[in-house]
């Protein structure tokens, strides 16, 4: 690295994400801040039931005042694996579980200033669980939509899938299933 830390603070702790502030002197002597949203990081599912449809979930996104459709996703538990994570989000949020898993990748979504990594996995033997969905409060608006692949990727190219997880992880699986044939 061209660069050394000369201070980290920790200026806020919180349920989603911390924000760290470092002081920095590059090689060339010069110096300045860098600002990062350290996140633990989460996991994508991409559920893929035998018939072609995608489960996905319509929900309110609060820093944008927007609800959006996207593929289940969550953040990862202290101690968790990104598979169990993606497991656990995929029947929390639409009460499906899937007896199959493949990983499909693991993506940064804003590298600029945050840490969060995602994992994406596709999942495959999808079905109803006997639990259901068991949404926390600030889920209670979720809806569940099952979408064939191909119309959802139509969505994303009329810009109504935008979310870029759900664009990653539509993508990808379209590709293992076309390799898979």
């Amino acid at each position: 690295m061209n660069f050394k830390v000369l201070r980290r603070r920790k200026l806020y702790e919180g349920k989603v994400f911390n924000l760290i502030v470092d002081d920095v002197e590059y090689a060339s002597g010069n110096k300045s801040v860098r600002e990062i949203a350290e996140h633990p990081g989460g996991a994508v599912a991409v559920p893929l039931l035998d018939d072609g449809r995608v489960i996905m979930v319509r929900q309110l996104r609060y820093p944008i005042g927007k609800e959006l459709l996207e593929l289940p996703a969550g953040k990862l538990s202290p101690g968790e694996g990104p598979r169990h994570c993606a497991e656990r989000e995929l029947e929390e949020e639409t009460g499906y579980r899937a007896d199959s898993w493949h990983a499909l990748t693991a993506i940064y979504t804003t590298p600029g200033f945050c840490s969060e990594q995602l994992h994406i996995f596709l999942a495959r033997g999808v079905h109803r669980s006997a639990r259901g969905q068991s949404l926390e409060e600030g889920e209670s608006s979720i809806t569940v939509h099952e979408i064939v692949l191909d119309k959802a990727l139509e969505m994303i190219e009329r810009q109504e899938i935008v979310d870029g997880k759900t664009i990653c992880g539509l993508l990808l699986a379209e590709r293992f299933v076309h390799k898979a044939r």
